[in-house]
């Protein structure tokens, strides 16, 4: 008779009760459907796929403002077409990587350090961008409309900039120490 210790392996963390050995197969199986689906569904309902969708919204709102505007200054202009439309255009880029879980098939990129830093240097030049846009429109009211929503888009990537930053930072330096 021996009494030495033993490992019981369960499908929860140890803080947690121990599942039964049918509930434990229900999940594993659950997991792997969603897994193999392609487009992951809850993302569009997610904050931070609706925050994607409006920057997006107000970016192309602010390019069609200012593309169907009558320019005074062809330089700022198209900077800021050029900063909405590169900006778009990632923004779009980083939806569809979510949308399809392209992130779990490449690993060798950090995609939340990739996003942070897109949304910075993005968000930088598009509030610079919009600032010449504003100073520039001499009152013209697609051109306003342009800057205005380009200033809106600018808050939306803070916002995105802060979420990306709590993911990749925060959250990194925390797993660390654990």
């Amino acid at each position: 008779m021996s009494h030495g210790a033993r490992v019981i392996r369960t499908g929860v963390s140890s803080g947690g009760p121990a599942a039964p050995p049918a509930a434990a197969a229900t999940t594993a199986s659950s997991s792997a459907g969603s897994d193999a689906e392609l487009m992951d569904g809850a993302y569009f309902r997610s904050c931070a796929g609706m925050l994607k969708v409006a920057q997006m919204i107000s970016l192309l709102v602010g390019f069609i403002s200012v593309n169907n505007s009558t320019w005074t200054d062809y330089s700022a202009y198209s900077y800021f077409q050029i900063v909405t439309m590169c900006d778009l255009v990632m923004i779009l880029f980083f939806y569809i990587i979510h949308i399809f879980r392209i992130y779990r098939k490449l690993t060798c990129v950090s995609w939340p350090l990739a996003e942070f830093l897109h949304y910075l240097i993005g968000t930088i030049l598009l509030l610079i961008a919009s600032i010449v846009a504003a100073s520039k429109s001499f009152n013209l009211t697609g051109l306003v409309a342009g800057a205005t929503f380009g200033f809106l888009a600018t808050i939306l990537c803070v916002l995105s900039i802060w979420s990306s930053y709590k993911v990749s930072c925060i959250t990194q330096s925390t797993s660390k120490y654990h």
